[in-house]
């Protein structure tokens, strides 16, 4: 509800108004306090424009309660069947040919899965987002359509393919993203679309890096490819990783140089639409990569700076991220020798992302602690705290059984 109110730009004061509830009785509705009676849950779904979603999904809970807490693989499984859509085997089977029309609804239905992964680790998402990339592929390599539709169709592909390679790299299970990764990149330069293309590189170039391979050549491929033609957007997102990439091997020159172009990026004005899957890049998400470079190049100073005034922006509801950049806040703090400073925001990490699953904010609370001298108390607390915390779910091993997609044509007339 939060994030389709934020979408459509609606404020509690016109959703009021647009429901006939009070605002404050909405505040509780959206944080999850409580469950509306069913008339009001199809009016917020009517004013946001969910398609059913949020009606069906409060049909979950009891009128007037706490919102339930579901277990994480039971709500996604009511958020899949809530957005997703059947690859429409009819179509298959009757031999009809595959459009445009299609496809846009196949794009809409990424679109709306892709705002799980504001909310849910891979580990919890990868298996859904891997059906999406075996359904797309399955329409490529069995359907009729003419060119045009097929090149729309790989691109879908490699959308869905990224998010699906994210999954997994989220979850740390790193065979799986580089398939995907490497299969999105194929479908992008198929679909002879520069800005997957260069982002394809750019997720391969930051996997390279997380398991010690060179990252800078895929990265400069990603932003070679940013520069032809690629919306404001993607031009930010790509040099923000490449950024990222030179902070890791310590050039602050290049991190800095990348740094800027993302930024002067951000005040160009589109030309046409921005793609989707960069809907989350703004100033905010600059400034936070910002803070984290200048943290993993030991300026504690200036990350401090940066990501504190950032983080204070920062929702606690996307739970994954904001843990994850405050680890990297904790860390400048140790790094500038405020130990117990940098245990409170590492303890705060831990709050967010407990039960999330992702092993990166945990990975890098684990290497924190590793640096701090055990002798002090708030050092000692905060290892009881982690202790405690990364109980609470182990996350599971890559699934099985699944067969590996391969990019093969279509019937194409």
């Amino acid at each position: 509800m939060r994030e389709l109110r934020k979408q459509r730009n609606i404020s509690f004061r016109d959703l009021a108004r647009l429901t006939l509830a009070s605002k404050s009785k909405l505040y509780q509705i959206e944080t999850g306090r409580v469950v509306p009676d069913a008339e009001t849950a199809q009016l917020i779904d009517n004013a946001l424009n969910a398609c059913g979603d949020l009606a069906r999904l409060a049909q979950l809970g009891q009128e007037g309660q706490p919102a339930p807490l579901l277990p994480r693989r039971e709500f996604l499984g009511v958020a899949a069947s809530a957005v997703a859509l059947a690859p429409l085997m009819d179509h298959l089977k009757a031999g009809r040919q595959l459009g445009g029309n299609l496809v846009r609804q196949l794009l809409m239905n990424t679109a709306r899965l892709r705002r799980l992964d504001d909310y849910f680790g891979g580990a919890d998402t990868y298996e859904l987002f891997a059906e999406e990339v075996e359904a797309t592929a399955l329409l490529l390599h069995e359907g009729s359509y003419p060119e045009a539709t097929g090149r729309q169709l790989l691109a879908l592909l490699s959308e869905q393919a990224q998010l699906a390679g994210w999954a997994a790299f989220d979850a740390g299970w790193q065979p799986q993203a580089r398939h995907m990764y490497e299969l999105s990149l194929q479908a992008a330069q198929e679909a002879g679309d520069p800005s997957l293309t260069g982002n394809a590189f750019a997720f391969l170039g930051y996997q390279r890096l997380t398991v010690g391979e060179p990252p800078i050549e895929d990265l400069t491929a990603a932003c070679e490819w940013a520069e032809r033609g690629s919306p404001p957007k993607v031009r930010t997102l790509l040099h923000c990783r490449r950024a990222w990439a030179h902070a890791n091997i310590g050039d602050a020159s290049q991190t800095q140089r990348h740094l800027d172009i993302a930024a002067d990026a951000l005040t160009v004005s589109a030309q046409a639409a921005e793609p989707d899957w960069v809907y989350w890049v703004d100033g905010l998400e600059h400034d936070i990569m910002t803070g984290r470079c200048w943290a993993a190049l030991r300026r504690p100073l200036r990350a401090i700076k940066a990501l504190e005034d950032a983080l204070d922006c920062y929702d606690d509801t996307h739970g994954r991220d904001k843990g994850l950049y405050l680890s990297f806040l904790a860390d400048a703090y140790l790094e500038a020798n405020e130990i117990e400073q940098a245990c409170a925001v590492a303890s705060k990490a831990m709050d967010l992302c407990a039960g999330v699953g992702s092993v990166r904010p945990h990975e890098r609370i684990r290497n924190l602690i590793g640096r701090m001298e055990p002798v002090q108390p708030a050092v000692a607390d905060l290892r009881t705290r982690a202790e405690q915390v990364f109980n609470l779910r182990q996350l599971s091993a890559p699934p099985t059984g699944r067969t590996a997609v391969t990019l093969q044509p279509g019937t194409r007339r």
